[in-house]
């Protein structure tokens, strides 16, 4: 059953927010705010945080760097997860996936269906591993960073959620690249 662990400690990881959008400035973030409200609430660290317009390289060339960044352990995005033309965060982002989470996106969906019915359908909220580094990309709406963020990733972000969580799996996303490394 899952719970929490009182023989756990808390550990902190480093969360940077990515919010994709053509017209949101931080002033009027709405989505970004709650993702930082969030994780800051939940005793985690704010480790970066920006605004790209909807455009597959920018987007792409923010998050690999985030990737790269030894303070940053997760990356959150938000928006650009629909289907107009602009919107194009899936495709920028899981060429970078080393692995997919596809229970992400049906964990999530399935939350989203108790909240707006069959409207989830419209939503392409996906989550992989690049770099060691988690990847979750999330709808533009503060509501389905809210549904993310409470029914998901708090939990999984938490070394002391049981039976498992990401928190105690973060050391060994890149073992295949030490491995492959000793193998020469």
């Amino acid at each position: 059953m899952a719970g929490s662990s009182d023989a756990r400690p808390f550990i902190p990881v480093g969360i940077a927010v990515l919010t994709v959008s053509d017209t949101r400035t931080l002033a009027d973030d709405k989505s970004g705010d709650t993702l930082v409200g969030r994780i800051a609430e939940a005793g985690h660290r704010l480790a970066a945080r920006a605004i790209v317009p909807d455009d597959k390289e920018r987007i792409r060339s923010q998050v690999e760097a985030w990737t790269h960044d030894e303070t940053i352990d997760v990356v959150i995005t938000t928006g650009g997860t629909g289907f107009t033309g602009r919107d194009v965060t899936p495709e920028a982002l899981e060429p970078l996936f080393e692995k997919r989470m596809d229970g992400f996106s049906e964990v999530f969906h399935r939350i989203s269906y108790d909240k707006i019915g069959t409207a989830t359908i419209q939503s392409r909220a996906t989550g992989g591993v690049a770099n060691a580094t988690f990847i979750f990309v999330l709808p533009g709406s503060p509501g389905a960073c809210k549904d993310a963020w409470d029914g998901i990733l708090k939990a999984q972000l938490d070394y002391r959620h049981i039976p498992c969580n990401f928190v105690e799996i973060m050391p060994r996303l890149d073992e295949h690249l030490k491995r492959g490394a000793g193998s020469k």
